[in-house]
């Protein structure tokens, strides 16, 4: 069965070395389970979709809310799916500085990350369109 899980956290020390950081352990660690997903980041926001069967993504959370580097988890979204959304990513990433502001605007009150003060549903919608628009700007 598969799922897909989108939470929102704030880093503990937003500096790009710790980004980069979680960004390879995902993407050395992903494949033997099966995990795929979008990581986007703003600032010392993370808003991350995972995907995969529903022990490995249910296991992958539970390491999120207890790393160190993550603080504020939030579960946003979780579903049952058919098919997977970023199947092309064992992590995508996108780097909300580098995204055209009206994308941001569309869907919140100011043209910044804030999954804290919108839905899942609006959060998932969010990266339907950075998906839409070619704004991944890692594709590993």
């Amino acid at each position: 069965m598969l799922v897909r899980l989108l939470y929102a956290s704030r880093a503990v020390d937003p500096q790009p070395t710790v980004i980069e950081s979680i960004l390879a352990q995902s993407r050395q660690f992903n494949p033997s389970t099966g995990i795929t997903g979008i990581l986007v980041y703003s600032g010392d926001i993370f808003l991350q979709a995972i995907e995969g069967g529903r022990e490995a993504v249910s296991e992958l959370y539970g390491h999120i809310q207890k790393d160190a580097r993550h603080k504020q988890v939030v579960l946003l979204h979780y579903e049952e799916i058919s098919q997977r959304r970023f199947s092309g990513w064992t992590m995508g990433q996108v780097d909300v500085s580098r995204v055209n502001t009206s994308i941001l605007l569309k869907y919140s009150e100011r043209a910044e990350l804030d999954p804290y003060s919108v839905s899942g549903v609006v959060s998932l919608a969010l990266l339907e369109e950075l998906m839409a628009t070619a704004s991944i700007i890692g594709r590993a």
